[in-house]
């Protein structure tokens, strides 16, 4: 693989990274007090409450399986904390797809991700450090991602600066379609089962119930992202903390399936900047490249 090749490579794996490593899209406070919250057993009621608490909770270990059509199938595990912008580190596992094929010429079938609050960090392994003086590590600074990408590199942006995992029960609260499964055991914790559909094309007719410019954030989003429906199962345990998510969509990419396990919330979550002397800035990547 010669260094322009590679550099795609490592571009197009960058934005899938940041949607199956993090296993969730950005979002901001829905705002409001504790008071009315939760209403006997009004189920909107429930999840606004169920909204609030994960937000809150600051940060939590990450168990996560995704697959997008034929692009790419991977598995992730680490811990993130989202009190003030994106921090952690994940280990992902590519297990299959376009991009399991591409890390495979690099020498590798999983990488160390660290997000730091102004840049995401990617082990890229002794392949890559072969040909970029002996450095594992690209650096992808926001910034960088949304002059250099346009539309795409902003959404990305977002989701690195503000992503939080109460996002899909935002979702849900916006769809004006979300249901009661029932009670049932995930790991040993007793939750509540809820299930929705987002209709991207109908989300802004909605009577969401989070406000007209929260709302039009969420449908912007989900279009940056090619996404057009989505159902969305949430299982919410005692303490009001999303516990598990399955998200399945439709994208330009076809597919979009995942699972999502939280635990350990309030976990202490410590990411370290990787040694300068063994990371190249993903803007000097760029210079590689040929115009267009």
């Amino acid at each position: 693989m010669n260094s322009t090749s590679m550099c795609r490579t490592v571009l197009s794996i960058a934005a899938v990274t940041a949607l199956a490593g993090t296993a969730a899209c950005s979002s901001s406070d829905s705002g409001g007090g504790d008071e009315g919250i939760r209403s006997g057993g009004d189920l909107l009621a429930a999840l606004r409450l169920a909204d609030k608490s994960t937000s809150d909770a600051d940060s939590a270990k990450i168990e996560s399986t995704a697959t997008m059509g034929e692009l790419m199938s991977m598995r992730s595990d680490g811990a993130l904390d989202w009190a003030d912008g994106l921090q952690g580190t994940m280990t992902i596992t590519y297990t299959g797809g376009q991009a399991a094929e591409q890390m495979s010429q690099l020498g590798i079938t999983s990488t160390e991700a660290r997000y730091l609050p102004d840049a995401y960090y990617a082990n890229m392994g002794d392949t890559f450090a072969e040909q970029y003086e002996g450095k594992h590590w690209i650096r992808y600074a926001y910034d960088d991602l949304e002059n250099s990408a346009g539309a795409s590199g902003a959404y990305i942006k977002d989701i690195f600066k503000n992503v939080t995992p109460n996002q899909s029960v935002k979702l849900l609260l916006a769809s004006g379609d979300v249901e009661k499964v029932g009670e049932s055991k995930v790991r040993g914790e007793n939750t509540t089962h809820y299930s929705g559909t987002v209709d991207v094309a109908d989300l802004a007719e909605q009577n969401s119930n989070l406000g007209e410019e929260k709302r039009a954030e969420l449908q912007k989003q989900l279009e940056q992202a090619g996404i057009t429906t989505e159902t969305i199962d949430l299982w919410i345990n005692e303490d009001d903390l999303l516990v598990k998510k399955v998200e399945k969509g439709e994208t330009a990419n076809g597919t979009l399936s995942s699972t999502v396990y939280y635990s350990d919330y309030g976990v202490e979550v410590s990411p370290k900047e990787p040694p300068a002397t063994d990371t190249v800035d993903f803007a000097e990547l760029m210079k590689d490249l040929p115009a267009g």
